[in-house]
């Protein structure tokens, strides 16, 4: 990050410049690299301020330290422009994860002229409500039960076991083909049926 500082009384010590560089690039880190600041150190009797400007591509952050010793108020003013960063970041952080809303397509309103009333033969005019349009409206009902739909019914063998196997073996054989219906026997000869219900835990049912 470019840091430019300005001292309008006296010199500004090599620790002071470090202790900002520091600071600054925790900054950096949150807004970017391409961020700029500007450090001003100033004295009023025995108090030092320090303005601190930070200016990223889309936001601009100022904060003010104030201290008996310049590193004092510098690093109050370091700590707040980071408190704002961060919480720059976050806000970014939650508008992106939230999800666009639908534009709506709104139509610009018809400018109808209006109709322009021409008196009868016996020179009266008509009302207003004479001269004004009726539209004809389809009006669409809905019936109020809902309709059946008729159960579609696939053929499928790929949930019947070839060979006999144990209730692990068939738990993790569904697992790993992806079924949510197995019908395997045992190798003592009983038939089960496992399903898995809509909760995702699988049933075991066995066959008579």
């Amino acid at each position: 990050m470019d840091v430019a500082m300005t001292a309008r009384r006296g010199t500004i010590p090599k620790v002071l410049r470090d202790q900002a560089e520091e600071g600054l690039e925790r900054i950096g880190r949150i807004l970017g690299r391409t961020a700029r600041a500007s450090i001003i150190i100033s004295k009023q009797r025995h108090i030092h301020i320090v303005e601190l400007t930070v200016q990223a591509r889309t936001q601009k952050l100022a904060a003010t330290g104030r201290g008996d010793t310049p590193i004092g108020a510098l690093r109050e003013a370091i700590e707040h422009a980071e408190n704002q960063a961060q919480r720059y970041r976050d806000r970014r952080l939650v508008s992106k994860r939230l999800p666009k809303g639908d534009k709506v397509l709104t139509a610009p309103p018809v400018a109808r002229p209006k109709a322009r009333i021409e008196p009868d033969a016996e020179g009266v005019k008509p009302s207003r409500s004479a001269g004004k349009l009726r539209a004809s409206i389809a009006v669409h009902s809905f019936p109020v039960r809902t309709t059946v739909v008729e159960p579609h019914i696939i053929k499928s063998g790929e949930a019947i076991a070839i060979k006999p196997m144990s209730l692990e073996e068939a738990v993790k054989d569904a697992e790993f083909r992806d079924l949510d219906l197995l019908i395997f026997r045992t190798a003592a000869g009983d038939l089960f049926v496992l399903h898995r219900r809509r909760d995702g835990q699988m049933e075991l049912v066995e066959l008579p």
